[in-house]
């Protein structure tokens, strides 16, 4: 029996584990938010969160839009294979609801 780590399963233990980035996630599968939206609601700071969402935009799990206002309006929202990560979050919500103290 091989008992060898995925690959891909290890990469994305990887990106998951990354401090932010599965609360960053969990917020946005509420909606589109700006990024100001995204900084007050998880606590993290803006140097972190832009790393993160840079980071997330280059796995193609988060999309930046960029509206022509006056001023400029920045909204980050999942892709497809961001939304996918929807039923491991609520997994992961559930389990904390019936296991983690406070």
């Amino acid at each position: 029996m091989d008992t060898s780590i995925c690959t891909r399963f290890e990469k994305a233990m990887s990106l998951l584990s990354q401090r932010w980035t599965g609360l960053i996630i969990y917020q946005l599968l509420s909606g589109p938010q700006r990024f100001c939206q995204l900084e007050s609601s998880i606590g993290v700071s803006g140097k972190v969160l832009s790393e993160r969402l840079k980071d997330l935009e280059t796995e193609g799990i988060v999309t930046r839009s960029i509206y022509p206002e006056t001023p400029v309006r920045i909204e980050y929202s999942l892709t497809d294979k961001g939304i996918a990560f929807e039923p491991i979050m609520r997994d992961i919500e559930n389990w904390s609801q019936r296991w983690l103290e406070l």
